[in-house]
């Protein structure tokens, strides 16, 4: 799991966070409290490098409508790049998209990924026929190969994006200190399952901003020979929005962090917010 990048933790988490694995059909579509078009969250990127703390770039997921098949739904997109001299020793230049009905049921999704020497292209086409879920997925590699794929579950799917816009609308408050779950989560071409950990609540001065916030905690772990190793941290805001505020990666080449630094367009009022 140390390979993925900062969003693919942050949607997991997000997922788990609020709305456990379940059953569906119609089940899939909920009422959404947290996501309005307009939306826009920035994120200021810093990575540790032989003890020295450096800024690495930024991102910025936005919120906006669309029409899919006829019908008018959410487009989300999140856009990642690292720049200045973290790009001599690892350039990330990403661009997700999702849309979404205005039920939070994910109709589409792509990644585009340019990661160091590695260039990829997920994406995926959601379908719901008789209960089920079927996705048709694709992935093209570096080399201009594309592979193809078909998986369908009587639960519920997501990707990064739609598990983000759509957990957000959850309620969390009767999650217990060390609880653990599992989910499985789909790209172009697999389904891998993740473990996370909630850690209780916490207030967070921001680093980029100086706001203070109450925040849920979780951790995304994985296992070697029953070892269990933190791969991140999260701190979600403790409010209706849900946002992620920071984020600490534990990486092989050092550690990384992600600060909010600027939130237009919520839903909701920012109640987790204790000082400004």
């Amino acid at each position: 799991m140390r390979h993925y990048t900062l969003y693919i933790y942050i949607c997991a988490t997000l997922l788990l966070l609020f709305f456990p694995p379940q059953r569906i059909g119609a089940q899939c579509s909920i009422v959404n409290t947290a996501v309005q078009p307009g939306e826009s969250l920035t994120y200021q990127l810093y990575f540790n490098w032989k003890f020295v703390w450096m800024k690495a770039g930024s991102a910025i997921w936005s919120t906006t409508t669309t029409t899919w098949n006829g019908k008018e739904a959410f487009q989300s997109h999140l856009l990642t790049m690292t720049s200045g001299k973290v790009d001599k020793f690892f350039m990330m230049r990403d661009t997700l998209q999702s849309i979404i009905s205005y039920d939070m049921v994910p109709w589409y999704y792509k990644k585009a990924a340019n990661e160091g020497n590695k260039y990829y292209v997920d994406q995926l086409w959601y379908s719901y026929p008789e209960g089920k879920t079927a996705l048709r997925q694709e992935y093209l590699n570096r080399q201009g190969v594309k592979t193809y794929g078909q998986t369908t579950r009587p639960d519920c799917v997501y990707d990064m994006m739609s598990m983000m816009m759509r957990a957000r609308s959850f309620d969390a408050s009767k999650f217990k200190e060390g609880e653990k779950m599992e989910f499985p989560m789909a790209d172009g071409h697999k389904v891998e399952d993740i473990t996370l950990i909630y850690r209780g609540k916490r207030n967070f001065k921001m680093k980029s901003t100086g706001v203070t916030y109450r925040c849920l905690v979780f951790s995304f772990v994985e296992y070697d020979r029953k070892k269990e190793n933190e791969i991140i941290t999260f701190y979600i805001s403790d409010d209706k929005n849900h946002i992620p505020v920071r984020l600490d990666l534990f990486l092989k080449f050092g550690t990384a962090k992600a600060y909010l630094s600027k939130a237009t367009g919520l839903r909701n009022p920012s109640t987790s917010i204790i000082e400004e």
